[in-house]
């Protein structure tokens, strides 16, 4: 990967404002603004993104069952929100997806594949369920969920050049202070719920 896809993917990263996609406010409809509504805020950002760097990190299948894990369970949980299904503390379940993932990585958890991939689907349900539930009246559901999945995509793949890239690096300390770093922002989250 070239430094400039490295710098894009780091500055799509911290791009990310405050936790405020979960607003509500402004006119939303379609496609758009599901693409945009993933990078609205910190805690999908951070939690998708660390998908991918743990991805990376566990390397071989893990490439793409771990995203494809994501955006599965993801998309059962926007539908559930769509249809007005409750689920019990998705804040919650968000801001610690954010610490469980960072951790994983800080810690190098070396995971069997089976429970790296139940772990973030089932985190994925709390992610898949804010998007659902807080789809504006006004957008197109099929166009609006397309678009969430597609940037939530996009995140991972960022995840996962910058954990190869620091693989190739031979940065694994970086890795895992990047990891650090998530889960602690995974706290700061969470401490705004309290």
């Amino acid at each position: 990967m070239s430094r400039i896809a490295l710098w894009a993917a780091l500055g799509l990263v911290s791009g990310a404002g405050p936790a405020l996609a979960h607003t509500g406010f402004g006119g939303v409809s379609g496609f758009g603004h599901g693409f945009s509504h993933p990078f609205g805020g910190a805690d999908h950002v951070l939690a998708m993104v660390a998908v991918g760097l743990m991805a990376a990190q566990l390397g071989g299948r893990a490439l793409w069952a771990l995203p494809l894990a994501f955006l599965s369970m993801m998309t059962i949980g926007g539908a559930l929100g769509l249809a007005g299904f409750e689920l019990p503390y998705v804040e919650l379940g968000i801001g610690l997806s954010v610490v469980a993932f960072g951790l994983a990585i800080a810690l190098r958890a070396d995971a069997p594949l089976a429970l790296a991939t139940a772990l973030i689907g089932a985190f994925a349900l709390f992610h898949g369920h804010a998007h659902g539930a807080e789809m504006p009246d006004t957008a197109s559901g099929l166009a609006y969920g397309a678009g969430f999945v597609v940037a939530t995509a996009i995140l991972h793949a960022a995840g996962i050049a910058i954990g190869l890239m620091l693989g190739r690096l031979s940065a694994p300390r970086i890795l895992r202070a990047a990891g650090g770093a998530i889960a602690l922002a995974g706290v700061a989250i969470l401490g705004k719920l309290v």
